[in-house]
């Protein structure tokens, strides 16, 4: 597993790129684009930021984050938008062995 030195700056400005655990011919991303603006929407209601721009593909995204000048935590945001995508896609939809184990052991 890689590991990241990230650094926590109150007021800071982010660029972030995000993909599906699976990306071989997964189109989630753009099929489910109202779930995810949703998520958005709903992550920025609890733990306000500013979204200078994104850019959404099928199975990636990458986005530019500018949070409030006395917050630093992205990651609990980016927590909370991925949980609440995740939770709202159909059971049918493809997941990843991680999140599958989870679901099967009633971890949410």
């Amino acid at each position: 597993m890689a590991e990241y030195r990230r650094v926590y700056v109150p007021g800071g400005s982010w660029f972030f790129t995000v993909n599906l655990a699976e990306r071989k011919n997964n189109r989630l991303l753009v099929e489910k684009i109202d779930l995810l603006r949703s998520a958005f929407e709903y992550t920025k209601q609890r733990y306000p930021f500013r979204m200078n721009v994104v850019v959404i593909l099928p199975d990636h995204l990458h986005c530019i984050w500018t949070l409030p000048q006395t917050d630093a935590d992205f990651s609990t945001r980016w927590k909370l938008l991925k949980s609440c995508f995740s939770r709202h896609v159909a059971k049918g939809e493809r997941i990843s062995a991680s999140r599958k184990s989870r679901r099967e052991r009633g971890i949410w």
